[in-house]
Order: C-alpha cells, then structure tokens, then sequence
C-alpha cells in the first residue's frame, strides 16, 4: 500500500512538472532588448528635391532643422526615455519649422485654409491615434497621441478632433499663425495652373512637385517601437480631402514584432498600397529583412500602380532605412551611438 501511495505522489509531482514547464513556454516575451540597442530616424517630406533648385542657404537650414530634430530624439532614448516621447517630442521641432509641410509650413488647400493630420502608433501595444482636419492645433502629433491614450477611438477628424484635444489641454492657435507667404503663393500659383481640376504639389523650395509630410519611427532601450506623421497635406486640396498620413497601416504603423514605418508621398496610393503595414507584414509573414521588404514595397509595388514617394524605418534590432522613389528626401537617422546623419538628394 505504501508503494503504490510513493509512485502515486511521484507521478503526481512527474506531472506538475510537466504542467509548470508547458506554462513557462507560453509566457510573453518581455519588453526587455537583449541587444539595449535604440535608434531613430526621421523625414521631412518626399518629391522632386533637386540640388539645383535649392540654395545653398535654405539647403543649409534644412539640414540644421533635420539634425536638431534628430538630435532631439536621441538625447531623449539615450536617457532611457520611450520611443512615444522620443517620436512626439522631435516631430514637434519638424512641426514648428516653416520649412516643412506640416505645423508652422502646412500648405494651403482650395478654400485657403490649413488643414493639418497626424498619426502616432504604439509598437508595444498595437494601440494608434490620429486626427484629421484640423485647422488650430499648433502640433497635431500630440493630439493625435491623446487620442491614443485618452479616448476609446483611433481617428477624430475635424471640429470633434479640436474640442477633443481641448479637453485634454493642448495648445491651441489661431489659424494666421500658420501662414507663410510662400505656401500661400503656392496655393494662387496651383489655383493658376489647375491642372485638370486636381490638387497640385507645388512647394515654393522646389522645382516642380512635391510631396511633404514630416514623420519619425524610433527603438527605445526597452525594446518598444513607435511611429508617428503629420503634414498639411497637398496645395489645393478640396472638399476636405485626407491623405495617408493619419491612416494607421497606409502612412503609419508600428509592431515590436517587426518594424515601425512613417511615409511621405502621393497620399492616394499609400492607402490603396497599405505601404505601411505591407512593409511590416512582409517582415513577419515572409521573413524578409527590413532593408528588402522597403525596397520590394517603394520601388516595386508602389511604383508599379503609379505612386511616389519614400518611407523612413527601424527594425526590432535598431536597423534603419529610408527608401524613397523620387528624386530625393529630407531625412535624418541618429544610431546609438549618436552619429547623425544627414540627405536631401539620391545619394
């Protein structure tokens, strides 16, 4: 009796054993990276950017903009700050800038107003916020956060977007504070040409069209992804029209699993092509590095239905990428080791 009462208590323990290492197996990775590498990168807008159509002092304001923003971001990793913060905090400098078309620079659209759009997701979490149309939110990137973390919704648009991010305190302007005389003589400029009744792209810096928006995808210390966009959207716009930009899986995604990824371009095709998240889901359904689902993405599919533009990304490793099928990019990318570097053109 006492032998069968010992193999008994031995099978039982045999078996709780089992239990305990089946549980184990199935808990959830951690937010720890092994590696405690970070990184960010960040863009200011995709199109025809020519060397010889920029002055060599506006290139020059470019740059220093781009590295500050950079700049900005990493000083705020390197100090174990999250990627959220990271991403929100260096769009704000692109955002005050009248340099780029986003914030400060928005352009102008058919009933000569600036109607600006953001997105922001979380890597860690899966959880997105934007807004979309919004004519008085001196940083659209920091409603569209709120939107995130403060309500049950992904995407406010418009008059219920403003009065939402009023409640959660945030700055507030009136609507001159973004005027600039060159994006407003763009706008008579585009009115002129109407080029078949379609919004055109023209930026005053450069020759020809442009396609602008202002993003950053960052890797924080703790392992966590995030990426964020913001941008006025296209000279000449009507009826309110929204672009890519606010769309989660068109102009914004981001998954610890894989990537985070901003683009900037013709807005139409990156969500009709879910740029974004094809990039992401390329990683993690057919194993392709960051560097080849980019490029698969910008200079195959994209380019095949006619669209152009560029996307800026960091891997779950710290890799980083900017691939874009223009003529050029603004763009920046800081490594943790803090070197920055700087483009404007093909390089």
């Amino acid at each position: 009796m006492k032998k069968t009462a010992l193999i008994f208590i031995l099978f039982t323990f045999l078996l709780n054993s089992c239990a305990d290492n089946s549980s184990q197996k199935e808990t959830p990775k951690t937010d720890e990276n092994p590696t405690n590498s970070f990184g960010l990168v960040i863009h200011g807008g995709a199109g025809t950017i020519l060397k010889k159509n920029l002055t060599p002092e506006l290139e020059i304001q470019y740059k220093e903009t781009l590295e500050k923003a950079a700049k900005k971001g990493y000083e705020i990793l390197k100090n174990g700050g999250t990627s959220l913060d990271a991403v929100e905090q260096t769009i704000h400098i692109l955002e005050n800038s009248p340099l780029f078309n986003a914030g400060k620079g928005a352009v102008f659209a058919n009933n000569g107003k600036n109607e600006l759009d953001a997105s922001i997701m979380d890597g860690k979490t899966l959880n997105a916020g934007a807004i979309a149309g919004v004519t008085n939110l001196k940083n659209p990137i920091s409603a569209a956060r709120k939107v995130m973390e403060n309500s049950e919704h992904v995407l406010l648009a418009r008059k219920g977007a403003e009065e939402f991010a009023v409640t959660q305190g945030l700055e507030t302007v009136d609507t001159s504070y973004f005027y600039t005389e060159k994006r407003y003589n763009s706008l008579l400029k585009a009115k002129n040409k109407d080029i078949k009744d379609k919004a055109a792209y023209i930026d005053p810096y450069i020759n020809n069209y442009k396609y602008g928006t202002v993003g950053c995808v960052a890797l924080d210390k703790n392992g966590n992804l995030a990426a964020g966009t913001s941008t006025g959207g296209m000279t000449n716009k009507k009826w309110s029209r929204i672009g890519d930009s606010p769309i989660i899986g068109a102009g914004t995604y981001a998954n610890n699993n894989t990537c985070a990824v901003s683009g900037t371009g013709h807005g139409e095709y990156f969500i009709r092509a879910a740029v974004a998240h094809d990039i992401s889901a390329l990683m993690e359904y057919k194993g392709l590095s960051l560097q080849e689902a980019s490029k698969e993405v910008v200079q195959n599919k994209l380019k095949k239905m006619g669209g152009s533009g560029g996307i800026i990304a960091i891997d779950h490793k710290g890799n980083l990428v900017a691939e874009f099928n223009t003529a050029g990019m603004y763009r920046a990318m800081v490594d943790e080791n803090g070197a920055v570097t700087v483009g404007i053109y093909q390089e």
